[in-house]
């Protein structure tokens, strides 16, 4: 199994590369296609803003983090509000700011030494963070799973059958990753995820519950809806502090996926470069008519769970976003995918990023006895989950959606200024270990 993950980290563009491309392009594109569906914004554009974003990300940070950007939910606040009583084009205006902002920091963090950065992001901070990505997207899986969201496909085959779908795919997931090796499959263990999916669908086909009437309606081909933004102080300053705390998470993604591929991105190409890319491709995607891009959760559970961290894959999956966008039947076909088939999968993926956070613990020693420590692991989960778990209850906008558990519904505002469940636990954490480990800190300096 090893040789074959080495052997797939030493090739360029092959066919293996582009059928593990293909997969990634799969776990992205449901979450990513959600925020437009949400806000009215077009579906193909923010396909094709995402896939252009990630080329632009890997090129600034000289093609060496596995990242794939997605739509980014945080957002989704300014999309609604802003784009209620604005319109979605000031909406945009604001978020196209709110990715300059990402660049003038990016720039800031060019004069920060990688020790400061470890010292003030330790692994008794960064293991809950890492942590917390997975939990709080533990109650999208479940929703999805039981097709929480819109409930149609629970209509038919009741919760139960919602259940089955959801844990026969999560099975096939299994399968594939501790089977097929024994089986000397090699490289289709390395597809868990586009093989889990693929059965899931093609159970659901059987069972009756894919709806095709949006794919016959489709064209084969057609140009994405390209538009440009509007600027307002109102929008302005409603999408500036929800960057601050969407920095705040890509320390997380950027950190989560350092740990699953063994690698100190805080330092090489430095999170200066990583904040850079996120920030040029939000602005572009702004620009064009597309949400916010961000580091994406999704993408650090599928190589964790895959075992395949070659930057190319994911330049792959963008080339293959950017081709979708201009193919309206293909994205429609992705689009019946039924929820649980996308929960079952979904449930390997989140929990593989929490695991992440443990092992980054475990690995780094910390000291679980020290009650300092104890205090700051203590308060970063009681905020995080806690604040997620409102969410769940006050969501004004129906329902957890991915990403949002900790961004829209379970939030602590003051004025325009919101953070959510993850933005809060990382901010107090980091707060708190600098008070508490004050003196310790400055004899470093």
């Amino acid at each position: 199994m090893s040789d074959v993950v080495e052997k797939v980290e030493r090739e360029g563009l092959t066919g293996r590369t582009v059928v593990l491309g293909l997969q990634h392009t799969f776990v992205m594109f449901g979450a990513t296609v959600l925020v437009p569906i949400l806000t009215g914004l077009d579906i193909g554009v923010t396909l094709f803003a995402a896939g252009v974003g990630t080329l632009l990300f890997h090129v600034v940070t000289k093609f060496k983090v596995p990242v794939f950007l997605g739509s980014s939910f945080a957002f989704l606040p300014a999309l609604f509000v802003i784009g209620a009583t604005e319109g979605l084009p000031y909406a945009l205006g604001g978020i196209m700011i709110a990715g300059l902002l990402y660049i003038v920091v990016s720039i800031i963090f060019n004069f920060v030494s990688i020790d400061v950065l470890h010292r003030i992001l330790p692994p008794h901070v960064t293991g809950p963070i890492i942590i917390l990505i997975g939990v709080i997207l533990a109650p999208v899986a479940i929703l999805n799973s039981v097709d929480g969201y819109v409930g149609n496909v629970q209509a038919q085959i009741g919760i139960l059958g919602c259940w089955a779908v959801a844990f026969f795919t999560f099975a096939v997931g299994i399968v594939v990753k501790v089977v097929f090796p024994k089986w000397r499959l090699n490289f289709l263990s390395l597809l868990p995820v586009l093989i889990a999916i693929i059965a899931g669908y093609v159970l659901s086909v059987i069972i009756g519950i894919v709806d095709f009437s949006s794919v016959q309606a489709a064209a084969w081909v057609g140009v994405p809806s390209f538009s440009l933004p509007r600027f307002s102080w109102t929008a302005i300053s409603f999408a500036l502090p929800i960057a601050i705390v969407t920095m705040v998470e890509h320390f997380g993604d950027i950190l989560a996926i350092g740990n699953v591929v063994q690698k100190d991105f805080l330092k090489d190409p430095k999170i200066s470069r990583t904040l850079l890319g996120d920030g040029l491709a939000t602005t572009l995607s702004a620009f064009i008519g597309g949400p916010a891009n961000t580091t994406y959760s999704e993408n650090t559970g599928a190589i964790a769970l895959t075992g395949v961290y070659k930057p190319v894959v994911m330049r792959i999956a963008a080339v293959f976003a950017i081709l979708i966008s201009f193919v309206p039947k293909f994205n429609a076909i992705v689009g019946t995918i039924p929820a649980p088939v996308v929960g079952g999968i979904s449930i390997l993926l989140f929990g593989m990023i929490s695991a992440i956070g443990v092992k980054n613990m475990v690995d780094a020693r910390v000291d679980m006895g020290n009650a300092k420590v104890l205090m700051i692991v203590a308060a970063m989960m009681v905020l995080g989950l806690g604040t997620g778990s409102i969410a769940q209850l006050t969501n004004p906008y129906g329902g957890i959606m991915p990403d949002a558990a900790f961004a829209v519904g379970g939030s602590i505002s003051i004025g325009n200024f919101s953070v959510g469940g993850l933005g809060l636990a990382a901010i107090v954490g980091i707060l708190l270990n600098l008070i508490i480990n004050f003196e310790s800190f400055k004899k470093k300096q």
